[in-house]
């Protein structure tokens, strides 16, 4: 049995560890200093804008659209084999714009999006109206609909994905920390292998080392001292070493007596970056700020900022304005600095350490995929 050990369980650490307990032969260990979907995954609204997005060609789509098609078995899977719900929308996401010339740059792309095989849709004022009576004709001039888009709620996602990953015989150990990193020379020119990791609860020897911690990367990382490499297409360029900042998130969420719109056609809307997510029974998310670290590191979440979101989604639906807030959150995102997000390969020096890890904004979005990039980077070793 080759031993691997997956150092972090938010929802990118959770998809690879039930992704690798598919595979015969392999003994996965889970390593979290918390529990599962502490970190940004706990923060995260679960918008999953796959085929919305810009992003036409190369690893920035391949990546997205490996992982829409993904979530289309994987959720139905995940809920047979935990016997528990997984909130999943499958309504769609709308897209609303305020100047008419914004929608025709989106013509090619519909275009584009048809030879792929996938379907984008473009919306005039009266069919938004007509769609969604809840939100400000005087505002909105159209919109962009995307039908085979999704949202998923990112805990009760990562929680399934480690109740399936136990019934097939992967380990979590929750409540530890890593210490150091222990390694020795390889057989392979020049590299290094990792053999064991010590942690708060003593030591786990190791054939394959996955770090998907993210804001912890750069720390695990660091323990390594060692550059990262490009090993193939879908693994992202590289500088020296990992660094990975934080960006702040906030959001909130509203309860009203009732759910606006058509009951039967509830899709994520969103305009100006701002979410609106629908969680039935008239209550909804709405996000997210981004707040970017100060020249120290730090960033503090802004009160001021979280009200300028809820304000904007009040002007394109105001029937929020008489919701109330239930609660609201934040959380860092893991974003790498002086490469693009996310980092998915292989760390130099070594022949049996990846990293999966700084996915930024889009961490659910692309947790099936890269999932899928770590098992095709052990199981073809």
């Amino acid at each position: 049995m080759s031993r691997v050990a997956v150092i972090g369980c938010g929802i990118v650490g959770a998809a690879i560890a039930y992704e690798l307990s598919m595979v015969a032969g392999l003994n996965v260990t889970v390593i979290d200093q918390n529990s599962a979907a502490q970190g940004s995954t706990g923060a995260a609204l679960g918008v999953l804008m796959g085929v919305i997005s810009k992003k036409v060609k190369g690893r920035a789509w391949q990546l997205r659209q490996a992982s829409m098609q993904r979530y289309e078995s994987l959720i139905p899977e995940l809920e047979a084999i935990t016997n528990r719900q997984i909130p999943f929308n499958r309504q769609g996401i709308l897209m609303l714009h305020f100047a008419q010339d914004e929608l025709t740059s989106w013509e090619d792309l519909v275009q584009t999006r048809q030879s792929q095989g996938w379907q984008l849709e473009i919306w005039d004022a009266t069919q938004v109206q007509s769609r969604c009576p809840q939100l400000n004709p005087e505002k909105i001039s159209g919109a962009i609909y995307s039908p085979q888009d999704r949202q998923v709620e990112p805990t009760a996602l990562t929680q399934a994905l480690v109740t399936a990953a136990q019934t097939k015989g992967a380990t979590f150990q929750f409540g530890q920390t890593v210490e150091g990193i222990d390694a020795i020379a390889s057989d392979t020119a020049n590299l290094l292998t990792c053999r064991q990791i010590q942690t708060s609860a003593g030591k786990l020897e190791v054939d394959w080392l996955v770090i998907a911690a993210g804001l912890g990367s750069s720390h695990l990382t660091s323990l390594l001292q060692s550059p990262l490499i490009r090993v193939s297409p879908q693994i992202s360029t590289a500088s020296s070493s990992l660094k990975i900042k934080p960006v702040l998130g906030q959001a909130l969420q509203l309860q009203l007596r009732q759910a606006i719109g058509y009951e039967d056609f509830q899709p994520v809307i969103t305009g100006d970056d701002v979410h609106l997510v629908p969680l039935g029974e008239g209550q909804y998310w709405v996000g997210a700020t981004v707040e970017f670290p100060d020249d120290a590191g730090e960033v503090v979440a802004e009160a001021a900022l979280l009200e300028k979101v809820r304000q904007e989604a009040i002007a394109f639906c105001p029937a929020l304005a008489q919701a109330q807030i239930v609660r609201t959150w934040s959380g860092k995102r893991p974003r790498p600095e002086g490469q693009p997000a996310p980092v998915i390969g292989q760390l130099s020096g070594y022949s049996n350490v990846l990293l999966a890890t700084g996915h930024y904004r889009n961490g659910v979005l692309l947790a099936p995929a890269t999932a899928q990039g770590i098992r095709e980077a052990i199981t073809k070793s």
